[in-house]
């Protein structure tokens, strides 16, 4: 399964995971492309089959910007068939606490992208010993997936 893990990052917290995810991946000799959403072309995205998507989330709940600019040029095409995971960084004391994975799942599920395990979402810090074991336990339900 050709796997793609797309991510877009603010402060680096949400690459830091991404870069967790990646090395995970390595280690289970899962071959994927790590891109920051900023250098990817979304016409490349019809060559994965596996979709692994994260973002911060910002202001008011928003989308990272380089991953909100990337969900605009992919809004008028069809997923079907496609698999997909999301992962992303936040701070539960706003508001809007990981609105952006919430956002990525609407937004695949309505292009008809199938998810395929529960998304991960980090309070704070991902250096954080609670974050860093419920990190490893998504990783878990995650090498089940892609084995």
């Amino acid at each position: 399964m050709k796997t793609l893990l797309l991510y877009g990052s603010l402060t680096g917290n949400t690459q830091y995971v991404a870069e967790q995810i990646s090395e995970f991946l390595t280690q289970s000799g899962v071959t994927h492309d790590l891109i920051n959403a900023n250098e990817f072309s979304p016409n490349e995205i019809q060559n994965y089959d596996l979709l692994i998507l994260g973002s911060s989330t910002w202001d008011d709940g928003l989308l990272q910007y380089d991953f909100d600019a990337f969900f605009q040029e992919v809004q008028n095409m069809d997923f079907t068939g496609k698999k997909f995971i999301a992962f992303g960084c936040g701070d539960s004391s706003y508001e809007h606490f990981c609105f952006a994975v919430d956002k990525i799942e609407e937004f695949w599920l309505s292009k008809n992208a199938e998810k395929i395990m529960d998304s991960l979402k980090i309070d704070g810090f991902p250096q954080m010993e609670s974050n860093l074991e419920a990190l490893q336990q998504w990783l878990a339900k995650l090498q089940n997936i892609v084995k």
